[in-house]
C-alpha cells in the first residue's frame, strides 16, 4: 500500500496564497527547498491539480541544466543545488493530473512523463495507485485537489511548512473545516530558517513516530 502525501507551505495566520493568488507571498527558503526534494526522492508518483502543474511545468524543466538560471533565485550555492535536484527529480518521475480541461498537446516537455485523469474519475483512480507498489504518492501545491481528497480519506500524512509570515488575507489552506482527525508524527527546523515543518499522520492508526 502506497502512502499519499501532501506537502505544502502555508502562512503562520493559515493561508495557502496571498491575495491575487500570490504565492509568492510565503517564505519559501532552503530549508523549504530541501524538504521538497526528500520528499521527491521518495516518491514515484507526483500528483498535481492543472493549475499547479501548469505553473511547475513552465518553472521547473530547465532548471537542471541551466545553473545560471537557478542563481537568480538564490545566493546559497547549497539551495542552488537543491533546486537543480529537484528540477531532475521533477523531470523524470511519474506525474498524474487531475483535471477535465488540460489536454496531451499542453504537457510539453512532460508529456512522456504525464498522465490526465478526469475529475469525477479521479478518487477511483488514486484509490487504485494507493493498492499499488511504488514509492510515495506526493501532491504539492493543488489545494482544491488535497483537501478533496483529504475529505475522502485518501491522505495518509500532511506536511505543513509553516511560514514565517503573517499574510491577513489570500486563499485559506484548507476549504471548509472538514479535516479528518490529525495525529502529529513530528516536527523539525533548520538552522538559518524561521519556518517549521509540521507533519501529521490523517485519521486514526497505530503509525508509530518517526
Amino acid at each position: 500500500m502506497r502512502k499519499l502525501i501532501v506537502t505544502n507551505i502555508i502562512s503562520l495566520d493559515g493561508y495557502h496564497e496571498g491575495q491575487g493568488n500570490d504565492v509568492m507571498a510565503l517564505p519559501m527558503d532552503a530549508f523549504f527547498d530541501a524538504h521538497n526534494a526528500e520528499r521527491l526522492r521518495a516518491a514515484g508518483t507526483l500528483l498535481l491539480g492543472r493549475k499547479s502543474y501548469e505553473m511547475f511545468k513552465d518553472f521547473w524543466p530547465s532548471l537542471a541544466d541551466d545553473p545560471e538560471k537557478v542563481a537568480t533565485f538564490t545566493d546559497d550555492p547549497e539551495q542552488r543545488e537543491v533546486m537543480r535536484e529537484i528540477s531532475r527529480l521533477n523531470n523524470a518521475i511519474e506525474k498524474v493530473v487531475v483535471s477535465d480541461g488540460l489536454t496531451a498537446d499542453r504537457t510539453a516537455p512532460w508529456t512522456a512523463t504525464t498522465r490526465i485523469v478526469a475529475r469525477a474519475e479521479a478518487h477511483q483512480r488514486i484509490a487504485e495507485l494507493k493498492r499499488g507498489q511504488g514509492g510515495d504518492i506526493l501532491v504539492f501545491g493543488s489545494r482544491t485537489l488535497w483537501n478533496g481528497l483529504l475529505a475522502a480519506g485518501l491522505v495518509d500524512e500532511l506536511h505543513l511548512m509553516i511560514g514565517a509570515a503573517v499574510l491577513g488575507a489570500g486563499t485559506p489552506a484548507f476549504a471548509d473545516g472538514k479535516t479528518p482527525p490529525l495525529r502529529l508524527l513530528g516536527t523539525r527546523s533548520q538552522e538559518g530558517s524561521d519556518n517549521l515543518l509540521v507533519r501529521y499522520a490523517v485519521g486514526s492508526g497505530d503509525e508509530r513516530r518517526r
